[in-house]
């Protein structure tokens, strides 16, 4: 298990403070374990092994949160450019996750890959 300094560093690192701001002031008695447990275990636990470079585990979460078709591959997508991860990766990972996990799902996550790059180069 890591620890929630390192697991917040990280956390920090990847999401950027503003996010990881908002996400702690919006922290109630309701989800604090949970979100002691997330900084704690996956941040601090899994974002932190040395097996993989963090470029490479932002392409893996972006990949399972792709093929997931989950609403948090917004969140990822995002923060890919905080973790060395190209708009050119990001093309890379999606054709696998409609390759292994469907057009339907690739096709979701172009849509939003494609709305997040062109809103950030306005």
């Amino acid at each position: 298990m890591g620890s929630m300094e390192d697991g917040m560093e990280v956390r920090r690192r990847v999401l950027g403070q503003e996010h990881v701001d908002r996400a702690t002031a919006a922290t109630t008695d309701l989800d604090r374990s949970f979100q002691e447990w997330i900084t704690e275990s996956v941040w601090g636990g899994i974002w932190t092994r040395p097996g993989i470079d963090i470029r490479s585990r932002s392409m893996v979460t972006i990949a399972i949160l792709g093929a997931l078709n989950h609403e948090e591959l917004e969140l990822h997508l995002r923060a890919a450019r905080n973790t060395g991860v190209t708009p050119e990766d990001v093309a890379e990972v999606l054709l696998h996750v409609a390759a292994y996990a469907g057009v339907p799902a690739g096709n979701r996550a172009f849509k939003l890959a494609k709305t997040i790059y062109e809103e950030e180069e306005r």
